[in-house]
């Protein structure tokens, strides 16, 4: 499909320049009528490649408000390209538009929902195509959407949960090293001259200020620049080292407070995820093999791979996940339990559920455990500050004779 420069005009007389993508002009003035533009001029663009074009993505929201209303529609009985065309119509133009035009485009042309999506794959992950894909082929698609769309609510919730934690402490870092900046670059180096001037025996811990201090002024770049180059490097390693890279996700693990934390979010996510995928009919071979893609931790990655080949032999599933030794006794418990009764979804979603409200509860007991811890530390170094700076003045003060 062709791009097309375009100049409208909105009932408030605001004219604007855009480029869309459409099949022809005629399509292009439908669709820009419908969003209530009238069209002044266009002119056909060359297009890049498509996979630079649509290399943005969207927000975890758009899609969840888009998978929520495909499903209404289609639970409704509107055919699918009907239902996309009004998705798109009642959207505000955006790089989505152009995306669900091309998803309309390639249907007509003869595709399936499922592989006109999968060109779009920062947008449409593996397993939102792979679900796609078995909807079509049982029937079930509306059922399939309203579950990918629960779960993508869920997801979202679970992050915004996992982000609040970390708000305050980032706020008051940030504070910490804004004051102690200032006073280390600024006021210390006018204070330093006046200190040494009282003839007093200089402390220690007001030594070692002094030592900061200077350190901050004349090696700033070398103070703030590090992180980020230890940070680089770190990645480079993990990147290009997979022993590396397997050391440092098992110390995520292992992390105080935030390890154990992060264990309970991703067996979450992983429970629901295959519970999906074992009730939308997906085989529990494909379905370890697509959920190593959403572990994003190598030890859990290969715990799953060797689940994976321990079921191939013929071993139980309870009894794979168990014998690698990373999986809680939780999971194990609640899939013997689906083995017997033949429900593994219904007891999955359970554990799913369980560690959700693990999560939430430990948010909710570390968010206020950190203020104290914090507020503490930013004290003791504003204490530091003053008894260096203060102590001398003290002393000096002190032993003058009236």
């Amino acid at each position: 499909m062709p791009d097309y420069k375009f100049r409208t005009i909105d009932e408030a007389g605001k004219i604007r320049s855009e480029t869309m993508v459409a099949s022809n002009p005629m399509e292009l003035e439908k669709r820009l009528s419908s969003m209530g533009f009238d069209l002044l001029s266009f002119s056909e663009q060359a297009r890049a490649s498509s996979s630079f074009l649509f290399s943005k993505s969207i927000s975890k929201r758009e899609l969840i408000n888009f998978t929520f209303h495909l499903e209404q529609l289609l639970r409704a009985g509107v055919p699918l390209l009907d239902g996309l065309g009004d998705i798109r119509d009642s959207l505000d133009y955006s790089h989505f538009t152009d995306v669900l035009q091309t998803i309309i485009d390639d249907i007509e042309g003869g595709k399936t929902l499922s592989l006109a999506m999968a060109a779009h794959s920062h947008i449409f992950d593996h397993i939102y195509v792979t679900l796609i894909r078995v909807g079509e082929e049982t029937g079930l698609l509306s059922k399939v959407l309203k579950e990918l769309g629960e779960t993508l609510r869920w997801q979202d919730e679970l992050a915004a949960h996992s982000r609040k934690i970390m708000i305050y402490p980032m706020i008051v870092t940030t504070v910490v090293l804004s004051v102690v900046t200032f006073l280390m670059i600024y006021l210390m180096p006018q204070l330093l001259p006046f200190i040494k001037a009282m003839g007093t025996e200089i402390p220690t811990h007001t030594k070692i200020l002094m030592g900061v201090s200077d350190a901050f002024v004349n090696y700033w770049y070398v103070i703030f620049g590090t992180p980020f180059v230890l940070y680089g490097l770190l990645r480079f390693m993990i990147a290009n080292n997979s022993d590396f890279q397997m050391k440092v996700d098992r110390i995520k693990l292992k992390l105080w407070l935030f390890g154990p934390l992060m264990m309970k979010v991703k067996l979450a996510r992983f429970s629901n995820y295959f519970a999906m995928m074992y009730g939308a009919g997906i085989t529990v071979l494909d379905a370890l093999k697509i959920s190593e893609g959403m572990m994003n931790n190598s030890v859990l990655e290969e715990a799953m791979t060797s689940v994976r080949g321990k079921i191939s032999d013929g071993m139980q599933i309870s009894e794979s996940f168990e014998s690698v030794g990373v999986f809680p006794v939780m999971i194990v418990r609640m899939m013997k339990i689906g083995e017997n009764t033949g429900a593994m979804d219904e007891a999955l979603l359970n554990v799913s559920y369980f560690f959700d409200r693990e999560v939430r509860e430990s948010i909710d007991k570390i968010e206020p455990a950190m203020m104290p811890i914090l507020t503490i530390i930013l004290g003791f170094i504003m204490m530091w500050i003053m008894m260096a700076v203060l102590g001398p003045v003290y002393d000096a003060v002190s032993n003058v004779s009236i």
